[in-house]
């Protein structure tokens, strides 16, 4: 609070000569008024010191200094310097609390029951005890002249009532005195001339007034910051020696007799309670911050140090309050700025008095000091409530540093997690989880006496510094693994147990907690998730494209590969899909059913892209269908039905527009078989790959049965391209077998030229080959319907070559008999005697052609 090294004189003995003397005097005084009628010389000259001096102590009630301050009475006190026997006067206990000895107590004694003798009848105010100390000791008392006359310096020179000026005479004599005295004594008789000198010099410094009037009252201790140090020196007599953390119990005898001082000292009521405040507060300090009872009585005193504040805006104790409260706030915020360091569950009962001091404190320095705080309207700002906020924000951060800190320290060293490779920001987010916890327990309550939201606005500050590191993590990470979906995960859960406390902190605010909940803006650490696994599924599904371009590129399409007569990149692609399901299922994430329409979908296409790959480059049914004759117009009587004797041309043959697949310019029929088994296994398996995404499913992360309820899983793409891969296969190998394969015994002969010498059964003969090697080699599911697509190139060739064989073939009624013999012979072949095709397969797809041969038939007359 005071400079104390500008005040060159503290010493004990003057402190003690200055109070002694003050309650002497006032006690000599009031005697000498009550005896004034009867007064003698040598009644004057045997008085005893002032009866509040000599005041016998006694066990009083409870002290009621301590009550008012919280402070419990002791039944004994311990004193190293206590003498055999209890002091029995309170000048007794005021000489052993400041540690004065019994030599020189009774020397200060004598001296002062001489000056009080010498002035009877005059005020204590118009005596300047250093200066009449100093005519009753001994030339050779050295010391005690000296402590007079540095008295007199910081008295009257250096620290004066009212400031000096520069010019004035009697400040400049005085100091030409005093550096004399360094060189040779001053002559203290009373009547000497360097001692005259020295009073008129003393006096007339003494009385200067603040309007230049005369006055009879001597100021030399009343002046800042020497009467503090006075003071504060007489009040911490008040405690214990050898126990300076507690109160003596006669506290309330000794503040009686110390406020003696006030008139000479210059102090009143509110320097009393402010340096009162102050002693309880340094005593705290000074002796080992242990006693949190003096924590208590400096609270306490505080309270009457605001209500002084707000009543009383005097410049000077503006400036030494200001001074004051710095200090104790100053005190306070290195601890409270970062109290997770200086608190904890053993000392917290110290905590709330500190805080309480600090707050305070900043209270008064804004509220009652600060003139811009009076610029503004009250309700702008609640001290209380920001310094609060600054010292939760503030020590939270500082103690997030430590354990991000700590945690990497740990973990380089492996002191605390060798055996668990745990990634660091999943170590820190439950650290910060158990510190926000403990911020809530401990700490918390003590806040909310200033701060409703204590708690909200802690958890708030630790989102927003995890946030900044999960914030960093995030953008430096370029694909999905365990580590970061862990630490992903531990943000989600550390998020969700700070924003519960901050909602449930608030729950009573005005606007129920929004403030709070604007400050911490989501992680979003499932939407990262989910855009990594996005990224995760992309790459997988790209991988697996690429995969199928570059294997189908280089598939032979083989029968007799494996047993299901499929290509082995069909098997292989079916793995991969597999294993990169399991690869999902293991992935360690909260939100595998959210994600799974992606893969699927993902999948699906991959598939599709397989199926569609399989059979492009095939051609279609129309790529082997033979070019349709130009039409021939004829009037009636014309010889169209006549039937040439010898064809001069074969039909013409429409070129195969067949890509080529591996360098050939065509594919053969068990290259095409094995292209619809691939896409048939590919077909079968999409129901079992539906399940095992189901089952998977419901084993992950311990997942219900129901999850799956209302989940449709299917592969539709895929699904879809199969059935038409598998169509368009049956079509294209059919009519491929037929008009291409089998040419020249169909288009190139079947009725050409004479009907009856090129009938149907050399086609017959050679599709059924055909017919075992696509029984033998394709899937008994798919089987019929390559067949049946076979069934209906061969009728469709068949009335090809009847309506549009072209000039080369003629027929005539008579022919009608051969034509439904070959029709019925090609239906055998189908119908294989009850072991082929269905009768009424055979007959829908017969039907058209069966309906043409009518018309060749002779015409019946009636």
């Amino acid at each position: 609070m005071i400079d104390y090294e500008c005040i060159s004189f503290h010493n004990a003995l003057t402190v003690y000569a200055v109070s002694q003397f003050i309650c002497t005097a006032i006690g000599q005084v009031r005697r000498s008024q009550s005896q004034s009628q009867s007064a003698s010389p040598s009644s004057a000259s045997s008085s005893s010191p002032s009866p509040s001096l000599q005041r016998s102590l006694t066990s009083a009630a409870a002290s009621k200094v301590k009550k008012a301050l919280g402070l419990k009475s002791k039944t004994a006190r311990s004193n190293h310097l206590t003498p055999t026997k209890k002091p029995t006067t309170i000048a007794e206990l005021m000489r052993i609390q400041m540690c004065i000895p019994e030599q020189a107590d009774a020397h200060i004694r004598r001296g002062l029951l001489r000056i009080a003798a010498s002035q009877l009848g005059r005020r204590v105010e118009s005596m300047v005890l250093p200066l009449e100390l100093l005519q009753q000791f001994k030339s050779s008392d050295f010391p005690w002249r000296t402590r007079n006359l540095r008295m007199l310096e910081a008295g009257l020179l250096l620290h004066p009532l009212i400031p000096l000026d520069r010019s004035d005479p009697s400040a400049h004599r005085l100091r030409q005195i005093l550096r004399g005295a360094a060189d040779r004594p001053i002559e203290t008789g009373r009547n000497t001339e360097s001692m005259q000198l020295l009073r008129t010099a003393v006096l007339s410094l003494a009385s200067h007034t603040f309007d230049g009037s005369a006055s009879d009252s001597c100021h030399w201790a009343d002046g800042s910051p020497l009467n503090l140090y006075i003071y504060q020196k007489l009040l911490e007599a008040c405690f214990e020696i050898g126990d300076e953390g507690s109160l003596i119990d006669e506290v309330d005898e000794v503040l009686e007799l110390i406020k003696k001082t006030w008139t000479i000292l210059g102090i009143s009521q509110i320097y009393h309670n402010l340096c009162f405040t102050w002693v309880l507060f340094n005593q705290y300090v000074t002796t080992g911050q242990v006693d949190t009872d003096l924590l208590l009585a400096a609270d306490a005193q505080l309270a009457e140090v605001t209500k002084d504040a707000k009543t009383n805006k005097d410049p000077v104790y503006c400036k030494i309050l200001s001074s004051t409260l710095t200090s104790i706030m100053g005190w306070a915020e290195k601890r409270l700025l970062a109290y997770h360091e200086a608190f904890n569950a053993s000392n917290i009962e110290a905590m709330q008095s500190i805080v309480s001091l600090g707050v305070c404190s900043a209270q008064i320095l804004v509220e009652d000091i600060s003139h811009e705080y009076r610029r503004r309207r009250k309700g702008e700002t609640d001290v209380a409530r920001s310094t609060i906020d600054t010292y939760i924000r503030s020590s939270l951060r500082t103690a997030f540093a430590q354990r991000m800190e700590e945690v990497d320290l740990n973990r380089r060293s492996g002191n605390k997690y060798q055996n668990t490779p745990t990634p660091i920001l999943s170590i820190l987010a439950k650290d910060i989880g158990d510190l926000a916890k403990k911020e809530k327990d401990l700490f918390s309550p003590i806040f909310k006496k200033w701060h409703p939201l204590a708690a909200g606005v802690a958890v708030a500050t630790l989102h927003s510094c995890y946030g900044n590191e999960l914030k960093q993590f995030i953008s430096g990470l370029a694909e999905l693994t365990s580590d970061s979906v862990q630490v992903l995960k531990s943000a989600d859960k550390l998020e969700k147990d700070l924003v519960s406390i901050a909602v449930e902190d608030s729950v009573d605010s005005e606007d129920g907690g929004k403030g709070l909940i604007r400050e911490m803006p989501p992680y979003e650490a499932e939407l990262a998730i989910a855009n990594l696994v996005r990224d995760w599924i992309k790459t997988r599904v790209d991988r697996l494209k690429d995969w199928v371009d570059c294997n189908l590129q280089q598939e032979t399409w083989n029968p007799g590969a494996n047993r299901a007569n499929c290509a082995p990149s069909a098997v292989e692609v079916l793995r991969i899909i597999d294993e990169t399901l399991d690869a999902y299922f293991q992935l360690p994430i909260p939100m595998h059913r959210a994600l799974l329409p992606d893969l699927t979908l993902g999948l699906d296409r991959s598939l599709q892209h397989y199926a569609s790959k399989a059979k492009s480059g095939c051609g279609t049914r129309s790529t082997f269908i033979p070019a349709i004759p130009a039409l021939t117009r004829c009037e009636v009587g014309s010889k169209l039905w006549k039937k040439k004797e010898k064809p001069t041309q074969t039909p013409p043959r429409r070129q195969s527009q067949v890509g080529s697949m591996n360098g050939r310019d065509s594919l053969s029929l068990p290259q095409l078989c094995t292209r619809m088994n691939t896409i048939y296994h590919i077909r079968s398996e999409l129901e079992n790959l539906e399940k095992k995404i189901k089952t998977c499913l419901r084993n992950v992360e311990n997942a219900h049965a129901d999850i799956t309820d209302g989940l449709d899983i299917k592969f539709e793409l895929s699904l879809s391209s199969c059935q038409e891969g598998i169509q368009t296969l049956c079509e294209t190998t059919a009519y491929k077998v037929v008009f291409h394969d089998m040419s020249h015994v169909l288009w190139e002969s079947l009725y050409l030229g004479d009907t009856a010498s090129n009938r149907i059964d050399s086609f017959i003969k050679e599709l059924d080959p055909t017919l075992e090697v696509i029984s033998g080699t394709v899937h008994n599911r798919v089987r019929n319907r390559v067949i049946t697509a076979l069934m209906k190139a061969a009728f469709d060739g068949f009335l090809l070559v009847l309506l549009a064989g072209g000039p080369q073939r003629a027929f005539t009624r008579q022919d009608s008999q051969i034509l439904e013999e070959d029709f019925k012979s090609l239906k055998a072949l189908f119908l294989a005697d009850g072991d082929g095709l269905p009768d009424e397969v055979v007959e829908k797809a017969s039907s058209q052609a069966k309906n043409v041969l009518t018309l060749f038939r002779p015409t019946v007359r009636p």
